[in-house]
């Protein structure tokens, strides 16, 4: 017997979008209405002849929501589905659970489904949570047997024993999913299909559902279907993803590099360029670019991570500083690392010069995170450049490292770094590094930088 439990061969589902154009018309005349009305009309007719859906409108769009997708899922497996919102994810498991057909393709469903795709699916409002039990297990096909053997396990997990004979009706959307998902987790579904409606419950509720639907997989051999804009959460529950891109699978792989592809697509580039006036501005920083593990402003806890930082100036500076910061989401210094004369020298020339901060082992945690950079003539002289905001990366988990867990207040820990002089011409010239570049020595008081709890 084969252990792939779901297949899906080149699925594509299109709909019809209808528009108006009579508002966007400056002049209409009686026959054009008319012209169009019977048109719409004839088109209509045609279209409940042959059993189509009938759509509003003059124009009639059509539109793919999905389009070739295909894979397969074993027994056992927990697949994570991620993507940007319109990429298809919630028509693919509409088509999944039956709630609609593909136009084009099949699926292939060897057991069970149990769905959870929106508040209140499968409940009747005008029932209390008890009966909705009861009707939910009914229609996933378990006996009353079966269903009053696991009714106060079911009745446990939700936490709503106060409230389990009032009309569901008047349940807060949270009381709502707990319950809805209680019952879909304990009626052993052999596939138990999970949207974003968990984001509604509180963090300890999700919590929760995520350690019972890893107990369901691994201790009972079920398939688990999640789809979550919660990164962190399918990266600790899934080793493998699929990334959706307008209608298609864009990867189907390791969940890292699935997430690690998703962030890429929806940020910049981890560089910062300072088109400025030289005539105005005669020393500035004209390019910072953030060098992560992947190369495309996603890192990965643990990994090495560099920091390029060209200076113009039109003469020689013989005191300066640079202080380079990582920024979190919440406007908290968490790293700093510094560049100090007599360490600093940017020769006797005037000219480009590029600086480079590296980490041999970045361990930041999940999360996103910016830069503040700031250049200054030292000691107490001018400011000749301060950035904040810029080069946006994100950190991200692996199967192989684990973050730092949550810091107590007035926590640190270090960071180790050091420093490179280099020169930008040679930087254009060639990828590798100067042979010759001077390698900056640490002084005693900043071998390691002290960094606050992110």
């Amino acid at each position: 017997m084969s252990d792939t439990i779901i297949t899906v061969e080149n699925l594509s589902k299109s709909y019809l979008l209808g528009h108006k154009t009579a508002q966007r018309e400056p002049y209409v005349a009686l026959r054009d209405v008319i012209t169009r009305e019977v048109g719409n009309f004839t088109r209509k007719a045609i279209d409940l002849i042959h059993g189509r859906p009938i759509v509003q409108g003059d124009e009639i769009e059509e539109f793919w929501a999905l389009r070739n997708v295909s894979f397969e899922v074993k027994r056992g497996e927990i697949l994570g589905i991620i993507g940007r919102n319109g990429a298809g994810k919630s028509t693919l498991l509409k088509i999944l659970t039956r709630i609609t057909e593909p136009t084009e393709g099949r699926v292939l469903l060897r057991g069970r489904v149990a769905s959870l795709l929106e508040v209140g699916t499968g409940f009747h409002r005008e029932l209390t949570g008890r009966e909705n039990i009861f009707l939910n297990g009914a229609i996933l096909g378990m006996t009353q047997r079966e269903i009053r053997k696991k009714f106060d396990e079911i009745v446990a997990f939700s936490g709503v024993e106060q409230f389990i004979d009032t009309p569901v009706k008047r349940f807060s959307s949270g009381m709502y999913v707990r319950l809805a998902f209680a019952v879909a987790a304990h009626l052993e579904p052999e596939i138990l299909i999970v949207d974003e409606v968990l984001a509604v419950g509180d963090t300890e509720f999700q919590k929760k559902c995520l350690g019972k639907m890893d107990e369901i997989s691994r201790r009972d051999g079920r398939t688990v279907l999640l789809v979550s804009h919660n990164l962190a959460a399918v990266s600790e529950l899934t080793h493998r993803a699929l990334l959706l891109d307008s209608g298609r699978v864009a990867l189907d792989g390791a969940t890292m590099d699935a997430v690690s592809m998703y962030i890429s697509k929806a940020r910049g580039a981890a560089n910062y360029v300072h088109a400025i006036d030289e005539r105005t501005n005669a020393i500035h920083i004209s390019r910072v670019d953030v060098i992560t593990s992947d190369q495309n402003g996603v890192h990965r806890f643990g990994e090495p991570l560099e920091v390029k930082v060209w200076i113009k100036h039109d003469r020689p500076i013989p005191k300066a500083c640079l202080f380079l910061q990582i920024i979190n989401q919440f406007q908290q210094l968490v790293v700093q690392a510094w560049a100090l004369d007599p360490e600093v020298q940017f020769g006797n020339q005037k000219g480009e010069s590029l600086l480079k901060c590296q980490f041999p082992s970045l361990r930041l945690n999940v999360g996103q995170f910016y830069l503040r950079v700031l250049f200054r003539e030292e000691p107490h002289g001018n400011l000749w450049e301060r950035l904040d905001g810029i080069c946006p990366f994100e950190v991200i988990r692996t199967d192989k490292t684990t973050p730092w867990g949550w810091h107590p207040e007035g926590c640190v820990y270090h960071e180790q770094w050091h420093w490179i002089l280099g020169f930008a011409d040679e930087e254009k010239k060639a990828r590798k590094p100067r042979l010759d570049a001077k390698r900056l020595p640490q002084p005693a008081s900043s071998k390691k930088t002290t960094s606050t709890a992110n």
